[in-house]
């Protein structure tokens, strides 16, 4: 027998009336009832109220400290049942307290409401926010989840492996962590940003079906939705094209997401929209389906426009209804964020009853252009037309992606109880950095095109497209994926292109450019985000709600004081030399 305790609190109910149970736990409170004390005692699973006979047994505890209790279950006055609890109909009269950690210090905050104090002083005490139960749901949360996920790539007929830690610096689109080498005095290790080698080096080696729940790391700035470390269910197959990996994809994320969520779920099979058709209708490429507003491209509309900031410009419209009589400080909201997102302006109209237009920009508009607009978006009675300028396509659907954002809370049109789930694909393969004045990847470099090397040879870089991509839920980036690029001399055209020579890329990706040669099959996979999923289950708003143990906004675990110095031995012995800020001289 355990010495400890003879009962979980959560398997503690009226069947166990009369019994001498031994419970052990955290003092969550000591509460005193006109000189009756009761001591509500906490474990992992569930709480406990328990009272004593001797009125100095609980006397002089602290809370927070973990004591064992036995004694002799009691049912509770039925006016006293406390539904909130699995154990709210009895009651423990303890005999017996025996200290087993008695906490000695003063709570920087209270547990049950630790989520309710700053970031960074959590963090520091994580492991007192961790006795917070919402808290704790979201950490048993992710063990059940992955858990659920394990068992379903089993059957799904996968094998789990796992890959290395320490590898070798690769550009794949994000700063690396890198870890110095003390054997290799000025060499370094990095740490992985994802898998994405060695799941190609599986399927090399005949894993036809290959996952593992991967721990990614890039050195990036922290975000609601993104920490320095993060983990997704990466997996790869063998011998299969790309709707072959969409539909693993939409089994694991609809079956996850029915089980453990109570929303509504978008059934399967899952929207498929192209990445242009994405960027024209929502001005981003991780568009939330729940907002019905669609933007609209009123170039041609507009095209002899005697307006300066929409001449020679492309222009994006968005259709709102219902909205016209919405008051001047309505539409000032708008345009105030119009302006905080790097917009000169926003130009609106208004359809007014009479069948006339009204708004700031109306007066510079021809008769035949208000009745193209009219016609052309379908206005409506008290619809409101919003414009988005700008010279070059890419910002105007940005801004008018953020804008439809933003008229879609504001005008409360997103159902929270909804999950909608889709597919974004056909992702280019290139884009054009216009401050480096190059080509760069768009997504994946290790991603087949669709014409194969002759696409790289016949077409210019901007019209190929790939083999990529997203799944996305709620206006979130769920999973990246692709199917690769296994054919080395197509692999090298596609890094050329963006500045690297053959030589330079066979020396960075040795390992592949080796091993393909020896026989390499078609494959493509795909790794959905573990804290992501469990985020939008719990509706948590920031990834570090769903880590037992994060960093902080800034990259710092508080709680463990990292990132730390180094002693002028470890430094000696790494051959490193710690030069000093200039700035601080």
């Amino acid at each position: 027998m355990n010495k400890y305790r003879t009962h979980l609190i959560k398997d503690i109910d009226e069947s166990l009336i009369g019994e001498t149970i031994v419970v052990a736990g955290w003092v969550e409170n000591i509460r005193d009832h006109g000189g009756v004390l009761f001591l509500d005692l906490r474990d992992e699973t569930s709480t406990l109220q328990t009272v004593s006979n001797d009125d100095d047994m609980f006397k002089g505890i602290a809370k927070e400290s973990v004591v064992k209790l036995t004694g002799t279950l009691r049912a509770r006055d039925e006016g006293t049942y406390n539904e909130r609890i699995s154990s709210g109909k009895v009651e423990l009269v303890v005999d017996k307290l025996e200290m087993l950690g008695e906490s000695v210090h003063e709570l920087p905050f209270e547990i049950m409401t630790s989520k309710q104090t700053k970031d960074d002083v959590r963090l520091k005490y994580r492991y007192l926010d961790l006795r917070n139960d919402n808290v704790k749901k979201n950490i048993l949360l992710r063990s059940e989840i992955l858990h659920y996920l394990r068992n379903k790539m089993y059957d799904l007929g996968f094998t789990e492996v796992q890959t290395p830690i320490l590898t070798a610096s690769s550009p794949e689109g994000a700063r690396d962590f890198v870890v110095p080498s003390r054997l290799y005095k000025g060499k370094f290790y990095a740490l992985p940003q994802a898998p994405q080698i060695y799941k190609e080096l599986l399927m090399v080696g005949g894993f036809e079906k290959y996952f593992q729940i991967a721990p990614c790391f890039r050195d990036e700035d922290a975000r609601a939705d993104r920490t320095l470390e993060f983990y997704q269910l990466d997996l790869e197959m063998s011998f299969v094209e790309e709707e072959d990996v969409l539909n693993i994809g939409e089994e694991i994320f609809y079956d996850t997401f029915t089980k453990f969520s109570n929303k509504k779920v978008s059934p399967r099979p899952f929207r498929r929209i192209s990445y242009l058709d994405a960027m024209e209708m929502y001005g981003t490429d991780k568009p939330d389906l729940r907002n019905p507003l669609i933007i609209k491209d009123a170039s041609v509309v507009l095209k002899d426009t005697t307006f300066g900031p929409f001449k020679n410009s492309t222009i994006k419209v968005i259709v709102a209804d219902g909205i016209g009589e919405y008051s001047n400080s309505w539409f000032n909201d708008v345009v105030d964020f119009a302006s905080s997102i790097g917009m000169p302006g926003i130009g609106y109209i208004t359809l007014m009853s009479d069948g006339s237009l009204k708004g700031p920009i109306d007066k510079f508009l021809s008769d035949e252009e208000r009745k193209s607009l009219i016609e052309e978006f379908d206005m409506k009675e008290n619809s409101v037309m919003f414009f988005i300028a700008n010279k070059r396509l890419n910002i105007a659907q940005k801004f008018a992606g953020q804008i439809r954002d933003y008229l879609g809370k504001k005008m409360d049109l997103i159902d929270p109880d909804r999950l909608e789930l889709c597919i974004i694909n056909d992702f280019p393969m290139f884009e054009y950095d216009e401050q480096k004045k190059k080509w760069d990847f768009c997504h994946n470099p290790f991603s087949l095109p669709h014409g194969g090397i002759e696409d790289y040879d016949t077409k210019d870089p901007s019209e190929i497209l790939a083999y990529q991509y997203d799944f996305v839920c709620n206006g979130n980036e769920m999973a990246s994926g692709a199917i690769r690029n296994h054919d080395l001399n197509s692999l090298a055209k596609g890094f050329e292109i963006v500045g690297y020579t053959r030589e330079e890329v066979e020396n960075r990706f040795k390992s592949i450019f080796t091993a393909f040669k020896y026989g390499c099959p078609p494959h493509g996979g795909m790794a959905p985000g573990i804290d992501r999923i469990i985020m939008l289950i719990q509706d948590e708003p920031n990834l570090r709600e769903v880590q037992a143990f994060p960093p902080n906004a800034s990259g710092q675990d508080l709680m463990m004081g990292s990132p730390s110095e180094l002693t002028s031995e470890q430094l000696e012995e790494l051959g490193i030399v710690i030069k000093e800020d200039e700035d601080n001289e």
